[in-house]
């Protein structure tokens, strides 16, 4: 019995044990987490990157298994394999780790590896986590399963072309590694420098460098005129370079070295000796900008130990960092991938093992079912780590590049500068840079103070002349005639004129020698054609090219002028003449309407004058004849301010001050306009600028070879066959003179320079209208030419002193003749001009002769009148003219005459009662 119930105990329990693991069966096979989950990484131990990064994926990997908050349980089994610097073995190392099922593979650093096996992340769906690879092309659409967790080369090579714009330099030459990496990054530098400068040279070093390609190639470098290098390779083969450099003396005042990151990343981990210290002074270098933080310290620390105890052997640097956080990424995303609960099987690749056999090794490999879920969770993933903020974009490239500027001084460096693509360059930090927003101060400031190569503090200009005994070689246009006093060739590489001796000038202001030479560009048989000019520039066959040469909008898109010398904009020129005599000249001034109106002024004037005085002033009164005539001789004698009449009313006074101002005018307008008619010229035909011009059908003179022939065609719509190419201004006077019904020509358009030089002694041609372009002369250099930038410098200088009016003086002189034609013939006063002061005198006038009415009204009605008058109405009118007729005086002594006799009568009569 006993034994019977033990038996049945034994078997339930068996039965109880058999239920609880179906259940947890069933349980996992329904989304429960794994307890393990497969990564891979792939680094280059014998690098310095690679060995930095080892050792922090390896602490990443510790502190995510330890993070009880993080996979809940789940752990991260890692596989590293070693890349060795090697396209070969880093493609077999990323093949063993796809056959151990791996979810991601972390890494690669190096570009040229991730190309090769972003292949077999894509064609397997297994993410590809770079934290070093940074060429730029490994973003494109190619490569969906290649996520980067640090910031491609473009925005690095964005940065360097930030400080050579804040330089100025014109010209580089990029000295880089023959790979994937070397030559796409140096591609990414080439269009970030569009509009900044150009790559004149491009230095190919290989892989694998040794001193005896470092001698050959350096040689090269040292012959160039161009002194600003961009270095772009691994940081063994960089510092290589930079100490054969300096033992070349390349290293010196004048020169400038910008290394990309490498430098940065060698200095941070590698313990350099004194030589190479020495080796790297006054050198330019950019790294990654890492915001300070609590945890940045932290694990600074923590790394710090772990170096002084031998664990490792390398400083930390900051793709050591990007694979730590790039570790804490994966972990995160596989946790929200197993929170959706993602689907981690693998299944084979078919065509795979149709392709190789089926016991191929190759054909083991299978494909990660759950990988674009898996990626998804990757774009999507956002945490703060070691280097800031981690997330990446929609394509999987890591968000928000900022950049460090660094000086190599001393035993040590100095951060000059921050770049961010948000903002440009700055000497405050990215993250402090909206706090320090008020201090514009600051913000003006771009980059502090550096010590360049040589120990120097002064900024190099970016180039030097050639030291292989080479010249400039500068084309000038040929010219004939007159015009040799703008460039005259005199013999061998001897020239002279206006633009030579401006050039020459600019020249001999330049803080360094400028061996040149001048070659002349056509002939008397082949007149030079300017657009050709320049094209022999911007085809790097010369230098430069100097001369009457205009700078014109698409000319400026293939070189670089220099700052306008003289303005030379369009003018037309015509044949003149002078007006002849005439003895009715006096009357051209005015218009018959302005006569006319300034007669009738005078006269009424002259009546609202006589009225006003009448009654006060004994010389206003008179025979009637006497009076006419005094209002004649008063009004015409103001024009001369002769009038000898005393004024006594204050209501005619302010009407002849006012008149009196109107007069003044006339007279001067008159004597102005009188004066221009003698000594006017007139244009023959009549053209009076470019518009008559193009109205008319006349026969139009230009500079063989110039612009204007186009400029008149195309801009003006000037038909082609009205255009007569002239070469001299021996031409230019001869087709003028001969007119159109000789075979001549009715104008020539040309620049004011040119115009100035032809007009200086000739008297029977004019300038028509206004210059009708804007434009000026320049020197034209090739595109990028540091040159053009001191040669302006030197212009303005020039201008400032007066040194190129005194040039302009005595070359082009002051002219002997009026060029200038005043396109309107004699100008003729108008009434228009001069309505508001009649206006205002008329207006003065009527209101004086309102208030002088009404006075004399109100007078009128108080003035005693006798008895008899007061009976007849019809006597008022004959008593008010009489009235108004009567001197004031006579007035006042009648009516005290009146009033003595109308007393005595009442006195008379009131005697008479009594």
């Amino acid at each position: 019995m006993n034994s019977s119930w033990v038996s049945l105990l034994v078997l339930g329990f068996i039965f109880m044990m058999i239920f609880l693991n179906w259940t947890c069966l069933c349980l996992t096979q329904n989304g429960d987490r794994p307890a393990t989950v497969n990564l891979g990484a792939l680094a280059a131990y014998n690098s310095t990157i690679g060995r930095v990064a080892k050792k922090a994926i390896e602490l990443a990997l510790e502190d995510v298994n330890n993070d009880k908050t993080l996979l809940n349980r789940t752990r991260l089994v890692l596989t590293m394999m070693d890349s060795n610097c090697s396209a070969f073995i880093g493609t077999s190392a990323a093949l063993e780790l796809s056959k151990k099922d791996v979810m991601a593979v972390i890494g690669p650093q190096s570009s040229v590896i991730a190309h090769v096996i972003s292949h077999i992340a894509s064609a397997l769906q297994v993410p590809l986590l770079s934290f070093g690879a940074t060429d730029p092309s490994l973003s494109s659409l190619q490569y969906p399963y290649f996520l980067r967790l640090t910031h491609s080369d473009f925005s690095e090579m964005t940065a360097i072309a930030a400080v050579i714009r804040n330089f100025n330099w014109k010209e580089v030459i990029a000295v880089y590694v023959d790979d994937d990496y070397g030559r796409n990054g140096i591609s990414a530098l080439g269009d970030a420098l569009v509009n900044v400068a150009d790559i004149v040279h491009k230095y190919r070093m290989p892989p694998t460098i040794t001193r005896s390609d470092l001698g050959s190639n350096l040689k090269d470098l040292s012959l160039m005129t161009t002194r600003v290098f961009v270095v772009h390779m691994n940081p063994d083969a960089g510092l290589k370079l930079l100490t054969e450099v300096h033992q070349l003396g390349m290293l010196s005042s004048g020169y400038v070295w910008i290394a990309t990151d490498w430098l940065s990343t060698a200095l941070d981990s590698l313990a350099l000796d004194l030589d190479a210290i020495k080796s790297l002074q006054g050198v330019i270098t950019v790294r990654r900008h890492i915001p300070d933080s609590y945890e940045l310290h932290a694990f600074s620390a923590r790394w710090n130990n772990l170096q002084k105890s031998g664990a490792v052997d390398a400083g930390l640097n900051v793709f050591g960092l990007y694979a730590y956080d790039t570790v804490w990424a994966v972990a995160h995303a596989i946790d929200t991938f197993l929170e959706r609960r993602g689907n981690i099987s693998f299944t084979n690749y078919p065509q795979l093992s149709a392709a190789s056999g089926s016991e191929s090794e190759v054909a083991e490999l299978k494909v990660f079912d759950g990988g674009p879920q898996l990626r998804r969770s990757l774009l999507q993933t956002n945490i703060m780590g070691l280097t800031g903020r981690i997330q990446l974009d929609a394509r999987g490239d890591l968000y928000g590049p900022d950049f460090e500027i660094i000086n190599i001084v001393g035993t040590g460096f100095h951060k000059v500068s921050y770049w961010s693509n948000i903002s440009g360059l700055s000497i405050i930090p990215p993250e402090s840079r909206t706090v320090s927003s008020n201090n514009k101060s600051s913000l003006k400031k771009k980059v502090n103070d550096l010590i360049w190569p040589g120990y120097s503090n002064q900024v190099p200009r970016g180039w030097t002349v050639p030291s292989n005994g080479r010249r400039f070689r500068i084309l000038i246009p040929w010219k004939k005639g007159e015009f040799k006093k703008l460039v005259e060739v005199e013999g061998s590489n001897v020239a002279n004129g206006y633009c030579i001796e401006v050039f020459t000038a600019a020249v001999n202001m330049l803080s360094y020698p400028f061996p040149h030479e001048f070659v002349v560009y056509g002939s008397d048989e082949s007149p030079p054609i300017y657009n050709e000019l320049v094209e022999q520039v911007a085809l790097k066959k010369f230098d430069a090219a100097v001369g009457d040469i205009t700078i014109l909008k698409n000319r400026s898109k293939d070189v670089d002028f220099t700052q306008p010398y003289v303005e030379a904009g369009l003018v037309v020129v015509v044949p003149v003449k002078k007006i002849n005599s005439n003895p009715w000249a006096f009357l051209k001034p005015f218009t018959p309407e302005m006569w006319l109106t300034t007669a009738a002024f005078f006269l009424v004037i002259g009546a609202v004058v006589w009225i006003l005085e009448h009654k006060l002033n004994s010389e206003f009164r008179g025979e009637p004849q006497k009076q006419i005539v005094t209002i004649f001789w008063f009004s015409f004698s103001t024009m001369f301010f002769v009038h000898r009449e005393q004024i006594v009313s204050s209501l005619a006074r302010m009407v002849l001050l006012i008149w009196l101002f109107v007069v003044l005018i006339i007279n001067s307008s008159y004597t102005a306009s009188l004066t221009s008619i003698f000594t006017v010229q007139q244009l023959t035909p009549t053209i009076k600028g470019i518009d008559d011009l193009i109205s008319s059908n006349l026969p139009i003179g230009y500079l063989t070879g110039s612009f204007v022939r186009n400029y008149l065609s195309g801009e003006l719509n000037i038909a082609q066959s009205r255009l007569i190419p002239l070469d001299s201004p021996e031409k230019y006077a001869k087709a003028l003179s001969d007119g159109i019904h000789n075979g001549g020509v009715g104008a020539i358009v040309d620049e004011f320079p040119a115009i100035e030089l032809f007009l200086s002694n000739r008297c029977g041609f004019g300038i028509a209208g206004q210059p009708f372009t804007k434009g000026g002369w320049g020197f034209a250099f090739q595109k990028g030419s540091p040159l053009q930038l001191d040669i302006s410098t030197a212009l303005l200088n020039l201008s400032e002193t007066g040194e190129l009016q005194r040039i302009h003086n005595k070359w082009l002189g002051i002219s002997k003749c009026n060029s200038h034609i005043n396109q309107d013939g004699p100008n003729k006063l108008r009434l228009t001009s001069f309505w508001g002061i009649f206006l205002v005198s008329g207006v003065a006038a009527m209101a004086a002769l309102l208030v002088f009415v009404y006075r004399l009204a109100l007078q009128f009605r108080h003035h005693p009148r006798s008895s008899d008058d007061s009976l007849h109405s019809g006597s008022v009118l004959r008593n008010f003219a009489s009235f108004v007729d009567q001197k004031e005086i006579d007035r006042k002594s009648e009516g005290s005459s009146k009033r003595r006799r109308t007393e005595e009568e009442g006195e008379i009569n009131q005697t008479t009662r009594e």
